[in-house]
C-alpha cells in the first residue's frame, strides 16, 4: 500500500486543486476549509484514497501539514490553520447508523440523517498555557479529548515544584466546537423500527453550520469512548464520530439544483395551456378523481408570496388546507404524496402527537452540561416545506391549541424552563381528519360534525369534505382504476423476482401508464423550486377588481340585520394567495383573470361544503369562526328569553317540558331544544337547579 506523505498531497493540491487553493487564499482566514471531492483522490492515486479510509487520521494529517505548507504566490499570506474536508465518499463508505459496528472504529466513514439536536458554539481549548506561581516560567500542554490535563510539575529546570499553576487564557488557543445529535432519515427505515441517533463533535469552521431539521451528510473518523458507570469503568463504549466534512443536502427549494436543460424544459411546461391538467395528473395519479383536491394542494405546493410590510407585519404566503372526509377515500395517500413533492415534507398523525412534538419542547441536555436546550417538533422542522398531519381530529384538544401560532404568524413561542424562545414554522399544512361520528350522515350539517375547534378551522384557506357516497358510474371508475393499478404492480414483482417470468419491460411499461405522473416527482419538485426563485407575480387592475367584487357581493348578503355574515377578511387573504399560487404554475408575472376565476371556483367549493346554513341554505361564516350559525344563535336567544318568561310565571326554576312545549309553538324542532339547553347550561347562560327543572341566571 502506498504510504501517505507530504510530498504526494503537494503534488495532488498542485494537480488537481490549485485554483482551489488560490481562491481559498484569497478569502483567508474567513474561509479555512479545503472541500476535496474523494473521487478526484481515487483518480490521483487509489491506493492513497483507499489508506484514507482505513487510516485517516494518519493520512488526514498528511494532508493538513502539506495545505500549511504549500508554497503560494509573494502576494498571499501563508496558511497558518485550514483544513482538508473531504466530501461524496463512495458507497463502501457510507454507512447507516444502525450498521455502525466495531469494525468500523477508527475508520473513515459518512452517515446521512436529520440533525435532532445541536448544542450552542462553545470555545476549546486545545492548547493550555499554565503559569508556575512560583517562578511564573509558562508550561503549554496540547489538550485532547475528554479530561482536561494539567502539567505535573514545572518545566523550568531551577524551579521544578508540582505547582500551583494557573491558566493564561491570553496566550492558550481556543477553537469552536459544538456537539451534534444526527438521527436516521425517516425514509431509511423500516416499518416499526426506532430510529437510532449518532453524536457528533464537530469543531472550527464546521460549528454552527447546521441547525435542528436539516438533512446531512457528514464524514468522519468514527471513535470510541468508555462508559464511565457508577461500579467504575465499564467494558461497553459509546460511538462518537469526529467530524471532517458536512454536506447539506435539499434543506429548501432554493438549494435545488437545476441545469440548462431543466431550465428549458420549465419553460416549454410553462408555456403548455394543459399545464394545470399535467400538474393535477401528476400528484397521487395512483388515487382516482378528486381533480378539485390536486389542484388546491398544486396550489398549496407552489404556494402564494409571503410579505413583510414596512411597519414589520408579517403576510403568509403559505396556503393551509384541511381534508376531511369517511374512512377509506384515500387522505392519508394524499398526505403522503404530498410530503414527497415538498422539499422539506414531515408526516406525522395527530393521535401520536404531542404538543411538544409538534412545536417544540425543553429538555434536558445529556450530551451537553446537563442545561435546557429547546428540541425542535415537526411544524419547526418542516420550516419552508409541508408539514402533513393526520388523524387531526384526534389529537388531545391543549395540543391542538399549539397549532393557532404556527399556522398564523408562522412563528412558535416557547416559555419553559427559563427558556424564552421564538422559532420559525414557515410551512404550508395539509391535514386530514374524519367526521365526529367516524363517517359524515348526510342528513346533519356537515359543520356540526367536524370534531374540531372553531379557532383553529378558521385559519384553513381550503376545507375539503369528501364524502363515500356509492355510485355506479364512479364506483366502477374507481374500481377499474385500483385494479388496473395493482395488476401493473403485479407484473412488476413477478418481473423482478421469478427467473424467464416472459413479462417484457414494455408490458410494464403499458400497464404502469395509468398511474404514471405525467411529470416526473423529480421534475416537478424542480420545476415549484424554479417558479418559487423566479417568479413574484403582480395582480393586474382587472383582476383585483374581479375580487374585491366578488367580495362584496359575498359580504353584501350580510347587510340586512337579520343575514349571517357570510364570509371574512380571511376568505379574501385566501383568495390572494391561492391566486398567486395560481399565476406562478402558468410561469406568469401577473396575475390575470384566468387566474381568479380558477381560484374563486375552488374557494367557492369548499365554502358551499363547510359553511352554508342548512336552515337558511345562505353561506355564514359564523359557522367556521365561531362554531355556531347565525339562525343558531337566533334560536338560543329565542330559548333563553322563553326560560326568563316562564321563570317570571312559575316564580321558580321552569321544568324542562314547559320549556319544550312553549319554544315548539315558536317553531323550534324538539331535538335542537334540547341541544341547545345543554349548551346554554355548558356556558352557564341558565342552571339546572333540580333534575330536569331550569332557571336563567
Amino acid at each position: 500500500m502506498a504510504q501517505s506523505s507530504n510530498q504526494i498531497w503537494e503534488d495532488f493540491f498542485k494537480r488537481y486543486y490549485w485554483d482551489n487553493l488560490l481562491e481559498l487564499a484569497n478569502h483567508y482566514p474567513e474561509k479555512r476549509s479545503l472541500f476535496v471531492q474523494f473521487p478526484d483522490l481515487e483518480q490521483f492515486d487509489r491506493e492513497l484514497a483507499d489508506e484514507l479510509l482505513e487510516r485517516p487520521e494518519t493520512v488526514l494529517k498528511h494532508a493538513n501539514e502539506a495545505l500549511i505548507g504549500i508554497e503560494l504566490p509573494a502576494d498571499v499570506e501563508e496558511f497558518k490553520n485550514t483544513h482538508i474536508r473531504v466530501i461524496n465518499l463512495p458507497e463502501q463508505a457510507r454507512i447507516q447508523i444502525r450498521e455502525l459496528r466495531s469494525a468500523n472504529i477508527n475508520k473513515f466513514i459518512a452517515v446521512s440523517g436529520l440533525i435532532r439536536k445541536a448544542t450552542e458554539v462553545r470555545p476549546k481549548i486545545v492548547n493550555a498555557a499554565f503559569k508556575c506561581q512560583r517562578c511564573e516560567h509558562v508550561t503549554f500542554v496540547p489538550q485532547g479529548e475528554g479530561k482536561f490535563v494539567e502539567p505535573y510539575e514545572c518545566e523550568n529546570d531551577v524551579c521544578g515544584r508540582k505547582g500551583p499553576f494557573k491558566i493564561v487564557h491570553e496566550e492558550s488557543e481556543f477553537i469552536d466546537a459544538q456537539k451534534l445529535r444526527v438521527q436516521e432519515s425517516p425514509d431509511d427505515l423500516r416499518g416499526g423500527e426506532q430510529p437510532q441517533t449518532l453524536d457528533v463533535d464537530v469543531d472550527d469552521d464546521l460549528a454552527g453550520v447546521v441547525t435542528p431539521g436539516d438533512r446531512i451528510v457528514i464524514s468522519g473518523i468514527l471513535r470510541s469512548f468508555q462508559r464511565n458507570t457508577q461500579q467504575g469503568k465499564s467494558t461497553f463504549f459509546d460511538l462518537v464520530l469526529d467530524g471532517v466534512s458536512i454536506e447539506i443536502e435539499d434543506k429548501e427549494f432554493e438549494d435545488i439544483e437545476i441545469t440548462k436543460e431543466e431550465i428549458d424544459e420549465i419553460l416549454a411546461l410553462g408555456k403548455d395551456t394543459e399545464i394545470f391538467g399535467k400538474v393535477i395528473r401528476s400528484i397521487a395519479p395512483s388515487i382516482y378523481g378528486y381533480d378539485e383536491v390536486k389542484e388546491a394542494m398544486a396550489l398549496q405546493l407552489f404556494s402564494g408570496m409571503p410579505k413583510s410590510l414596512p411597519d414589520g407585519a408579517r403576510i403568509r404566503g403559505d396556503i393551509h388546507i384541511l381534508l376531511v372526509g369517511d374512512p377509506g377515500v384515500a387522505k392519508s395517500q394524499l398526505l403522503r404524496y404530498g410530503v414527497r413533492l415538498a422539499p422539506r415534507g414531515i408526516y406525522t398523525s395527530g393521535k401520536s402527537s404531542t404538543s411538544a412534538g409538534l412545536t417544540a419542547t425543553a429538555v434536558k441536555d445529556e450530551f451537553g452540561e446537563g442545561r435546557w436546550t429547546l428540541e425542535a417538533g415537526a411544524l419547526v422542522l418542516a420550516d419552508m416545506g409541508l408539514a402533513c398531519v393526520d388523524e387531526l381530529d384526534k389529537m388531545e384538544a391543549d395540543d391542538r391549541s399549539s397549532m393557532h401560532e404556527a399556522m398564523e404568524q408562522q412563528t412558535i413561542s416557547i416559555a419553559k424552563a427559563g427558556i424564552m424562545a421564538t422559532l420559525k414554522s414557515r410551512c404550508a399544512l395539509l391535514g386530514a381528519a374524519n367526521p365526529k361520528f367516524g363517517r359524515f350522515d348526510r342528513y346533519e350539517p356537515i359543520a356540526k360534525q367536524i370534531n374540531m375547534p372553531p379557532a383553529l378551522l378558521s385559519r384553513f384557506d381550503l376545507i375539503f369534505i369528501l364524502t363515500d357516497e356509492p355510485s355506479v358510474s364512479r364506483d366502477t371508475a374507481i374500481a377499474e382504476h385500483i385494479l388496473k393499478a395493482h395488476y401493473a404492480g403485479e407484473l412488476s414483482v413477478r418481473r423482478a423476482n421469478v427467473i424467464g417470468s416472459g413479462i417484457e419491460m414494455d408490458e410494464i411499461t403499458k400497464a404502469m401508464e395509468v398511474i404514471q405522473p405525467l411529470i416526473k416527482a423529480d421534475m416537478l419538485r424542480k420545476y415549484i423550486a424554479y417558479t418559487k426563485r423566479n417568479i413574484f407575480p403582480i395582480i393586474q387592475d382587472d383582476a383585483r377588481k374581479r375580487l374585491i367584487d366578488f367580495y362584496l357581493s359575498l359580504r353584501k348578503q350580510g347587510e340586512d340585520p337579520n343575514s349571517p355574515v357570510p364570509v371574512t377578511a380571511r376568505q379574501l387573504e385566501a383568495l390572494i394567495r391561492l391566486a398567486e399560487a395560481s399565476a406562478r404554475v402558468r410561469l406568469s408575472s401577473v396575475i390575470t383573470l384566468e387566474d381568479t376565476d380558477r381560484v374563486i371556483r375552488i374557494v367557492m367549493a369548499s365554502l358551499k361544503q363547510v359553511m352554508t346554513d342548512p336552515e337558511t341554505g345562505r353561506l355564514d361564516a359564523d359557522i367556521i369562526n365561531v362554531g355556531m350559525g347565525k339562525s343558531q344563535r337566533d334560536r338560543i336567544k329565542v330559548l333563553k328569553e322563553i326560560i326568563r318568561q316562564l321563570q317570571e310565571e312559575h316564580k321558580s326554576a321552569v321544568p324542562l317540558e314547559d320549556i319544550i312545549s312553549k319554544a315548539e309553538e315558536s317553531g323550534i324542532k324538539k331535538d335542537t331544544i334540547e341541544e341547545n339547553i345543554m349548551k346554554l347550561k355548558t356556558i352557564g347562560e341558565i342552571l339546572e337547579v333540580t333534575n330536569g327543572r331550569f332557571r336563567v341566571v
